[in-house]
C-alpha cells in the first residue's frame, strides 16, 4: 500500500492517445490503483500533450519541482510515459534519485508485497 504525499504526471502524445490505452484515462487509472488501500494524499496532478521526442516539457518541471517543495514522491503510470529511451529516463529523474531509492528500499522491506 502506498503511504505519503504523491505529484502524479499524465503524458499523452497526441489527443488520439485519448482512444488507445496509454490515454489519460488510463494514466490516471494506474496511479489509482498504485494509491489505493493506503494512507497517501495525492496533492498534485500534471498534464502534458506533448511528443516524446521533445526534451522540453514545462509540465514534466512543475512536477518535480512541486515534488521537491512539497517533499512529495512523483509518480507516473509508465516510463515510457516520462520519456522514450532509458538515457532520457534517467536525466529526467536524476534529480529525484535519491528520494526514489529510498521509496524502493522501503516497498521492498515490505511484508504484503
Amino acid at each position: 500500500m502506498a503511504e505519503g504525499r504523491f505529484v502524479a504526471y499524465y503524458r499523452v502524445s497526441t489527443q488520439a492517445q485519448g482512444r488507445s490505452g496509454l490515454g489519460l484515462a488510463a494514466q490516471q487509472s494506474a496511479v489509482r490503483n498504485y494509491l489505493d488501500g493506503g494512507r497517501w494524499s495525492l496533492i498534485a496532478e500534471y498534464t502534458e500533450v506533448e511528443s516524446g521526442k521533445k526534451n522540453d516539457r514545462p509540465k514534466l518541471a512543475e512536477a518535480m519541482r512541486t515534488a521537491k517543495r512539497q517533499k512529495a514522491t512523483l509518480v507516473i503510470a509508465k516510463l515510457d510515459r516520462l520519456a522514450r529511451s532509458v538515457a532520457e529516463q534517467l536525466a529526467a529523474i536524476a534529480p529525484q534519485m535519491s528520494r526514489l531509492a529510498r521509496d524502493a528500499k522501503r516497498a521492498a522491506a515490505r511484508p504484503d508485497r
